[in-house]
């Protein structure tokens, strides 16, 4: 409806100077807004004040980007997440929040007066505690979900990068499956993991929460249980929007890769893609990769809409994924030896299978952990070795 800005140092009463706030109350007003957000963080007296100086409710970016994550929010961890990180935040600032309620209420500040201080931070952190404990057990099964995957030999790929970058529509696209897209900001909230087959080489992929410049450390924290999932990962697919300005696309950039390094993923290689380039001509995409050839690693522009370059973008993830074991081993034809096979089959990149009257020769493809479990069977029940080619 409106904006404004002030570039001062912050004001302790309104964050803004007196004579703003007064031209702030007039736009809400005239506009006949029902909310004010402001860029940066405010401390409780600040949002009180001004609550009180244009009649309607006051917040902050953090407290909008709650608002947005509470809409979004579908899955029963996903609500417990955000719940928790507002109720964090509510414990920086309980004292004050209820000592200004008892001066009067104003929008924001509605219903804190009935209560005393101790008891409402008491109330919130019982709260907190409450949902850390339901967290925890989620986390726990994620856990054994996860050590599940290792134990079939799974090589896993995460779909990261800015918020409205595309990581839904390519994840679609590559896994022929159809997760909610939507142009709004954080459509994905929780993650979703489908099995792929890249060149008959099976792999799991994960969309994850979308990136946002200046990400609170309350909502890392929160989230750090869906984030594991790119901790954990072999590879990251970092997702950027092409078609903005270059400016954009390097802060962007940079955010994600800041990210990636506060929840502790930064030994996970990357490869860099370049979504949207429908929307552009070949030569500004041109220009764009020129540009970025120095700042991202491994590039691949894309559509993830039109399903442009993907093929080129499955290579790429197959190069650098290529740590992948050829081995082969003989075994006599016996009673398990069906059973054996249908496992292999089932689980690795079988690439010959010759048999013969007595055994059977096998040439196959995995990852080093899964191609280790091979080993291991292949002593155990049939006493064979297992050679790498």
């Amino acid at each position: 409806m409106g904006r404004l800005e002030q570039v001062r140092q912050g004001d302790a009463r309104y964050q803004i100077g007196s004579g703003k706030v007064e031209e702030l109350a007039e736009l809400v007003k005239k506009e006949a807004a029902e909310k004010v957000i402001f860029d940066n963080l405010l401390r409780p007296l600040q949002s009180y004040n001004l609550a009180k100086a244009t009649g309607v409710e006051i917040i902050d970016r953090f407290q909008l980007i709650l608002e947005i994550f509470t809409k979004k929010a579908t899955t029963a961890e996903a609500q417990m997440q955000i719940k928790l990180a507002s109720l964090r935040y509510d414990l920086t600032q309980a004292k004050e929040r209820v000592r200004l309620a008892k001066k009067g209420e104003q929008p924001g500040f509605m219903g804190l007066g009935a209560y005393e201080v101790d008891v409402y931070y008491e109330s919130v952190k019982r709260e907190v505690h409450a949902i850390r404990r339901k967290l925890r057990k989620i986390r726990a099964k994620r856990v054994l979900h996860r050590r599940r995957r290792e134990e079939l030999g799974f090589t896993s790929i995460s779909l990261a990068g800015y918020t409205k970058a595309g990581k839904s529509s390519l994840f679609n696209a590559l896994a022929e499956e159809t997760v909610p897209v939507d142009t709004a900001l954080f459509t994905t909230l929780s993650t979703t993991t489908r099995l792929v087959k890249l060149s008959k080489k099976e792999f799991l992929l994960t969309d994850t929460v979308g990136f946002i410049d200046r990400l609170p450390l309350t909502l890392i924290e929160a989230f750090h249980s869906t984030l594991e999932e790119t901790i954990y990962s072999d590879l990251i697919l970092l997702l950027l929007d092409a078609s903005e300005s270059m400016n954009v696309i390097e802060k962007k950039l940079w955010t994600c890769l800041d990210t990636i390094d506060r929840i502790g993923a930064s030994g996970v290689p990357v490869i860099t893609v370049l979504n949207k380039i429908d929307l552009m001509s070949e030569t500004e995409v041109q220009q764009k990769i020129k540009a970025m050839e120095e700042k991202a690693m491994t590039l691949v522009p894309i559509s993830a809409l039109f399903k442009t370059n993907l093929e080129q973008l499955k290579q790429e993830i197959l190069k650098t994924l290529k740590n992948y074991v050829r081995a082969t081993f003989t075994i006599p034809l016996t009673d398990k030896t069906m059973r054996f096979m249908a496992w292999l089959f089932e689980n690795a990149d079988v690439q010959k299978a010759d048999y013969n009257q007595n055994s059977v020769r096998v040439v196959f493809e995995a990852a080093p952990t899964f191609a280790e479990k091979v080993r291991s069977r292949v002593k155990t029940e049939f006493n064979q070795q297992v050679e790498k080619i």
